[in-house]
């Protein structure tokens, strides 16, 4: 799960990516108003890339911490 998560989490990074590319060229090329509204979609992918790591980290702190109570529990 942990593969699938990372790949999921670039992914996202990589679709920001293209897609602010994409409506800059599009922007530059065709007209700034036309396009405009486009960038949203971009930060709405970097946004879902920050949110993915930041709960793949906090998922890692919870799992180390019951880890870290369970071997507790057996020691006494």
């Amino acid at each position: 799960m942990k593969l699938y998560n990372t790949i999921m989490s670039y992914f996202w990074l990589a679709v920001a990516t293209v897609t602010f590319v994409s409506v800059t060229y599009l922007c530059i090329t065709e007209g700034f108003e036309k396009y405009v509204s486009n960038y949203v979609f971009s930060f709405v992918a970097l946004a879902t890339f920050f949110v993915k790591r930041w709960m793949m980290k906090r998922m890692g702190n919870h799992t180390q911490f019951m880890k870290d109570q369970a071997n507790n529990n057996e020691a006494e």
